[in-house]
């Protein structure tokens, strides 16, 4: 009978983002193995595309 929207409360639980060593930000996918804020784990080379205007400091 509640496999609607009382399910999805459910779903906030599982930490899917840890730390990332590279940069410091959370944003670490521990399951899939690389950053997606600076992209290590995947890339010797620093994450950046020119339609993200990051700040100084988290570079």
């Amino acid at each position: 009978m509640s496999e609607g929207t009382p399910s999805m409360g459910k779903r906030n639980r599982k930490m899917v983002h840890i730390r990332c060593r590279r940069c410091g930000r959370n944003s670490f996918h521990w399951r899939k193995r690389y950053c997606s804020a600076c992209g290590f784990g995947r890339s010797k080379r620093l994450r950046r595309y020119s339609w993200v205007n990051k700040t100084k400091d988290s570079v």
